[in-house]
């Protein structure tokens, strides 16, 4: 396991997040408060992501004394309009059709916040979808469920695997956490000592 000079909480229930954090060697423990997850109209699309990840670490500032958080939230966009997570399986199937043959892009907010500093970025990832079939779309709603995933996909999910044929930018911020920037950031900020 890495070592970190403070504990560390991930804010998220999200099981994709807690695998990758888990598989790049971090020991944490999972808690979430309850976080309203709305935004200003008219603030950039590209923004949501920050704002929301910064407003749920706030959410944990009285449990900051000698704790570390980390918080995240993952935004679909295409044509600059926000596709969140499906209502029920005809907005899902709906979300998919917008996404089928086209390119999109996926950001992923972080923040990391001790009681003294908080730090937050974003990366972003292009992704393109093949023409989806109706056939593929009715198999992934029925199989996957997918209702609790932004734009109604996993990448790690069988319409990922079968329908994406190219990613511009790092597989794991489409997966709902860019790793790589995480782990530069907890080096930088000294809380993970890589000698």
């Amino acid at each position: 396991m890495l070592s970190l000079s403070k504990p560390l909480i991930l804010g998220s229930n999200s099981p994709r997040r807690q695998q990758i954090l888990r598989d790049a060697g971090f020991s944490f423990q999972v808690q979430v408060l309850p976080t309203e997850e709305d935004f200003p109209e008219d603030m950039p699309s590209q923004d949501v992501p920050v704002f929301l990840a910064l407003k749920k670490a706030e959410a944990f500032r009285s449990l900051l004394e000698n704790n570390l958080v980390l918080t995240a939230d993952t935004v679909v966009r295409i044509n600059e309009k926000i596709l969140n997570k499906p209502i029920d399986a005809a907005d899902a199937r709906r979300m998919l059709r917008l996404l089928s043959g086209q390119t999109h892009e996926v950001t992923t907010g972080v923040c990391l916040m001790s009681a003294e500093q908080a730090w937050s970025f974003a990366d972003t990832a292009r992704v393109h979808f093949r023409e989806l079939t109706e056939w593929e779309i009715d198999y992934y709603l029925e199989a996957c469920r997918p209702f609790d995933k932004a734009g109604a996909y996993g990448v790690q999910d069988f319409i990922g695997m079968v329908g994406i044929d190219r990613i511009e930018g790092s597989y794991f911020t489409v997966m709902g956490l860019p790793i790589h920037r995480v782990y530069t950031q907890l080096v930088q900020a000294g809380f993970l000592q890589t000698l």
